[in-house]
């Protein structure tokens, strides 16, 4: 999930940014209307560049919290560290990351479209409004979070699948690559196989990137003056914070998700959620749903500090402010 993930960004402000950027005589003329028509196509490639740099700095780390979670032939993050470098080298910490960075672009802009318009239909305003005096209640924000994690799923499980399988493989016996995994799962399993695991996905994503939101907006008002936009530390904390108050919530879930989607690729097979759950309490307690917690920490800091940051740089290099 860059909270995506994997995840990810809030509410994208693009008509904040144009009523910010644009002089009085440009609104009364009707000027910046080409701007205006060109930031779907702006959002989408900030979202898509962003979202890789937070992929790529958050995937090694990513990977080792697949394996402890999926697997139980680790000690630890450092034991699980030395093993993925001693039999697969720096490479094995990048697999596959190739199939969530192609489809990152896409997954952002779901998830920052369903969410503005959640936003806008439950407000029954646009975002303009609200950054004119009439802010959302937490209520509405957590709620159209909530909805944008419903509609992402349906893009991210297969995407998620992939990857996790790739991540778990110590070898290239299985899957020779993110596509080649596609195409073995659609043989044995059939395109439902590719939503293996989409519950528990549903059930982490969906309340959590409601919550996901909260965090990031408290955090960014409280370290923003008024009437000015945010700096680089209120932002880089603020999508810190986020990622990591999310993911204390998303682990147990996330641990779950992870063993049923291995499970048909060589891991122990479950007959589904509750299954799985029963079945890791009984064998390892409840210290098994907090698996990769540690690690989940660690890499949302930094991968959602560096992902907003990135994508409120590039926002500002394709809306210059107007002097």
């Amino acid at each position: 999930m860059t909270f995506a993930g994997e995840l990810l960004i809030p509410e994208v402000r693009i008509c904040e940014y144009l009523l910010l950027y644009r002089t009085e005589e440009q609104q009364q003329d009707g000027l910046g209307c080409e701007i205006v028509q060109a930031m779907p196509f702006l959002e989408f490639i900030a979202g898509s560049i962003s979202g890789a740099v937070g992929l790529a700095v958050g995937h090694p780390l990513d990977t080792v919290k697949v394996r402890l979670q999926a697997q139980s032939v680790y000690k630890g993050i450092f034991h699980c560290m030395a093993k993925t470098y001693s039999n697969e080298g720096l490479h094995g910490f990048f697999k596959g990351m190739a199939f969530p960075v192609l489809t990152t672009g896409i997954t952002n802009s779901v998830v920052f479209g369903s969410y503005s318009n959640a936003l806008d239909y439950l407000t029954q305003s646009q975002r303009c409004e609200r950054n004119q005096g009439k802010p959302a209640s937490a209520a509405q924000v957590f709620t159209a979070g909530c909805f944008s994690g419903l509609v992402q799923v349906f893009i991210t499980a297969p995407v998620d699948l992939v990857k996790v399988r790739l991540q778990g493989q110590t070898t290239a016996d299985r899957y020779r690559g993110p596509f080649h995994c596609v195409a073995v799962i659609l043989k044995k399993e059939g395109p439902r196989g590719l939503f293996r695991g989409g519950l528990a996905l549903a059930l982490r994503d969906i309340p959590c990137y409601g919550l996901y939101f909260l965090p990031y907006e408290v955090t960014r008002k409280a370290l923003t003056e008024s009437n000015k936009e945010p700096g680089t530390l209120a932002i880089l904390m603020a999508g810190g914070v986020a990622g990591v108050v999310t993911w204390a919530f998303a682990t147990p879930m996330d641990v779950v998700k992870a063993r049923l989607q291995m499970s048909g690729a060589g891991g122990r097979e479950y007959r589904g959620v509750l299954h799985c759950m029963r079945v890791s309490f009984r064998e390892e307690g409840l210290r098994v749903f907090f698996k990769g917690l540690l690690l989940n920490s660690l890499r949302a800091f930094p991968v959602n500090a560096v992902t907003f940051l990135s994508y409120e740089s590039l926002m500002r290099i394709f809306c210059p402010p107007t002097r």
